[in-house]
């Protein structure tokens, strides 16, 4: 999923800056080449930012179905406790990105329109439409976890393993 926010903003800012119409569209008078680097900071920083909203928003959905068992519900039920933090955390970074547009250096332009189009379309499209509707789809597929996997990775629900079986371990001895 990361990759797909991360294509469309390669993609804009390629439109944008690499085209004489592109360019025009946001004051440069023609296209040019993008700084070499620019895709590289882009990319390290989208993904710590999307990987921020999706740890945030799975675990929403993990507590739930552990509590629940609704692999559907915990989808709705994680997105709605999550999706006014999510969205308004990506518009302040969407803010503060358009203000490096704003900037007559070009690189930095570059950089300040790329993440916030990357940022915009993560946050909206990606992790509050695709994740969200593929986990629904998917369903309780979601939490499988193969079973020697399982021994190998900690519990962290208070003890070392639950003395009732979780949603997920009913699952894995179905």
């Amino acid at each position: 999923m990361n990759l797909l926010s991360v294509a469309a903003a390669f993609g804009v800012v390629t439109a944008l800056f690499q085209t004489d119409a592109g360019a025009r569209l946001i004051g440069l008078p023609h296209g040019g080449t993008v700084t070499s680097w620019v895709p590289i900071l882009m990319f390290t920083v989208l993904f710590g930012l999307s990987m921020d909203y999706e740890v945030f928003l799975l675990a929403r959905v993990r507590e739930d179905w552990l509590a629940t068992g609704d692999a559907k519900g915990s989808v709705i039920r994680g997105l709605g406790a999550t999706g006014r933090v999510i969205t308004s955390a990506a518009a302040i970074m969407v803010a503060v990105f358009v203000g490096f547009a704003l900037d007559p250096d070009v690189t930095v332009k570059t950089l300040g329109i790329g993440m916030a189009v990357a940022v915009l379309i993560d946050a909206t499209i990606v992790r509050m439409v695709l994740v969200p509707a593929t986990m629904a789809l998917i369903g309780r597929v979601n939490w499988w976890l193969p079973s020697w996997l399982d021994r190998l990775l900690p519990h962290i629900e208070g003890r070392t393993r639950p003395a009732t079986p979780t949603p997920e371990r009913q699952l894995l001895n179905a």
